[in-house]
């Protein structure tokens, strides 16, 4: 959730990790700073904001500073109300180290009362400040002259005491051109440039410089030289890195002719879901997804899956159960990351776990698939982000290939999401022999033509526009569905409420007379998923019932209904397709809505309150 640049070269320090942050404030952070090697006077020159990075940048326009190593940090506040003395990075008692940190640690108080008891000095109400008082006392004890082997043992000692979870970069002012880096359980990368090297939570902070990196593994350190990077394990043995190269550009990680990245992100779908289905199919009909690491026998053999996920994720996950139940005939339970866990579930040896975690690191699926393996089941990961954690962790990847997603709110990774979950339910159900291979394969045909749909959707969006007009001025909304419009109306209703702050609800339409139509009144609109379905009629009815209490309707409907707009105020239509396979072309005009509703109402839909875009602490 915090953002972590460091960067170590011949460059001005400052502007490397200014453009880094500039890069990961989708993220979601209420205060910035940077510390600065001054290797002349071997000091840290700190400069640190509360608020967004325009001010840090006044800041430094006042009171530069110049070096060539240095850290920096976007911070989300956990411990600690957002303030500038609350901001990373933190110093020790001699302001001769300092740390930036994403994560929780755990023990904290405990730690930071040991501390005190010693005769350290804290400056701050966070958790953070515990690891570079620590990382003094250890510096401390060791014998004889300052050295970067006493550093790396200091920061390994440290991190053995730490519960929770954690991404460090550390910065010594009597090492200059020196940083060190560390992470378990928080994203971590490390950017190889040519003669200059970088450190960063996530890669777009990277991309200007290079495109080569190395993944840092849970409970490895290294040593970061403009010349060289060196990896350790906790006992400093040095370790083979990991590397990847990055097969995405600065480009694909700016807005370019789009206002915002949520709006660039919502057309990118047509060439993220090709680029997702490219290949999945062998000219024999066979569905080509290698990624599973089971055996047919093992699939055969499953007798329930549960699909753990958060957020948009266990929306993708809830259209998934139906296609999973309905074509391979195999029980599901969808159940959020956070409960699964702590809810004793039912999972042994024949038990498929698919966890959906756009990032690769979202805490509480994280813990959910090391629950899962405790109970000798198999995992399946659905992630877009290569070389993130549950790629290590889980049996099997399937990738979608949406590319860098900037926006907080989710767009282009859940409909991604959905064509990956789709074919892995159609293989699912080609190796347990429950759908006829030519069902299998129109299918998986159909699919295929849902691109060219989507551009039809994004053609013209002024019955969009139109319709965003409805919720100038309400506090509040109801979304209905059935059936798989069910998690489509969850997923409209999540993206209007966190970018445009308007409170909604979802609700399979055959409730609502069970409570939520007792909100119904002209200043509550009604969006409801009424595409062609076998539960079509029963959708209408639910939605005449909201009409006969004066609420104001909005449709998603299929092209050339013409009853719909008979009994709505508006009606966005989306081309027709089978009823299993409409969730993705149902979603992009909910997107749509929600974006044009937060942009009339003055809000930034790329930046909404209070949000990360990678959840990575419990």
């Amino acid at each position: 959730m915090c953002g972590i640049v460091g960067y170590t070269g011949p460059r001005e320090a400052v502007d490397v990790l200014m453009s880094g942050l500039d890069r990961l404030k989708y993220r979601g952070y209420d205060s910035a700073g940077v510390a600065v090697c001054d290797a002349g006077e071997h000091r840290l020159q700190v400069r640190k904001t509360e608020g967004k990075l325009e001010s840090l940048h006044q800041l430094l326009s006042e009171r530069p500073v110049h070096g060539s190593t240095g850290i920096g940090h976007t911070r989300w506040a956990t411990h600690g109300a957002p303030s500038e003395v609350n901001a990373h990075p933190h110093l020790d008692c001699h302001g001769k180290i300092a740390v930036v940190h994403n994560g929780i640690i755990e023990n904290f108080a405990e730690l930071r009362e040991q501390l005190q008891a010693q005769g350290h000095r804290f400056i701050s109400a966070t958790d953070s400040e515990v690891i570079v008082h620590f990382i003094e006392r250890y510096l401390s004890n060791a014998a004889g002259p300052l050295t970067e082997r006493n550093l790396l043992q200091a920061v390994a000692q440290t991190i053995m005491r730490l519960d929770g979870t954690y991404a460090l970069a550390i910065a010594h002012a009597d090492l200059p051109g020196v940083l060190v880096a560390a992470r378990k359980d928080s994203p971590l990368v490390i950017g190889r440039g040519a003669g200059e090297n970088l450190i960063a939570s996530d890669i777009p902070a990277l991309l200007e410089y290079t495109r080569d990196v190395i993944v840092l593994h849970d409970d490895e350190l290294a040593l970061v030289h403009a010349d060289r990077i060196e990896v350790f394990n906790l006992s400093l043995e040095l370790q083979e890195p990991e590397e990847m190269q990055v097969d995405w550009d600065l480009a694909d990680a700016e807005k370019g002719e789009y206002e915002d990245f949520m709006l660039k992100e919502i057309y990118e779908q047509p060439r993220a879901l090709r680029d997702t289905l490219h290949g999945r199919m062998a000219p024999d009909g066979t569905l080509q997804l290698s990624e599973l690491v089971m055996s047919d026998d093992e699939i055969r053999g499953l007798r329930h899956a549960y699909i753990i996920a958060c957020g948009t994720s266990y929306h993708a996950g809830r259209i998934a159960k139906t296609l999973i139940e309905r074509w391979a005939k195999l029980p599901v339970e969808v159940v959020a990351s956070s409960e699964f866990r702590y809810s004793q579930p039912l999972v042994d040896e024949h038990t498929l776990i698919v966890a959906i975690t756009q990032s690769g690191e979202t805490t509480d699926t994280m813990a959910g698939v090391t629950e899962a393996h405790a109970r000798g089941a198999k995992v399946i990961g659905i992630t877009n982000v290569l070389g993130s954690r549950i790629t290590r962790e889980a049996d099997g990847i399937l990738y979608t290939v949406a590319g860098p997603e900037i926006g907080v709110a989710a767009t282009k990774t859940f409909t991604t999401q959905i064509a990956a979950l789709t074919v892995l339910a159609l293989k699912l159900a080609q190796i347990r022999g429950t759908l006829p291979q030519p069902e299998i394969e129109a299918l998986f045909a159909e699919l295929s033509t849902l691109p060219e749909l989507l551009e039809q959707v994004l053609e013209n969006t002024d019955d969009i526009v139109a319709a965003a007009a409805l919720f100038q001025d309400v506090d509040s909304s109801l979304f209905l569905g059935r059936g798989v419009g069910v998690p489509v109306a969850m997923e409209g209703a999540l993206k209007l409420k966190e970018i445009s702050y308007i409170h909604a609800e979802a609700y399979p339409a055959g409730e609502m007379k069970h409570g939520p139509i007792a909100l119904i009144t002209p200043r509550v609109p009604v969006v409801a998923i009424a595409t062609h379905s076998a539960t079509y009629d029963k959708v209408l009815s639910n939605v005449q019932e909201t009409r006969a209490r004066d609420a104001r309707v909005l449709l998603v409907g299929t092209t050339g209904d013409h009853n719909l707009k008979a009994m709505a105020d508006h009606v966005l239509f989306v081309p027709p397709v089978s009823e299993l396979l409409s969730p993705i072309v149902a979603s992009v005009p909910l997107q749509l809505l929600a974006y044009y509703v937060t942009k009339q109402r003055g809000h930034n839909p790329d930046m909404p309150r209070n949000l990360a875009k990678s959840v990575t602490v419990e």
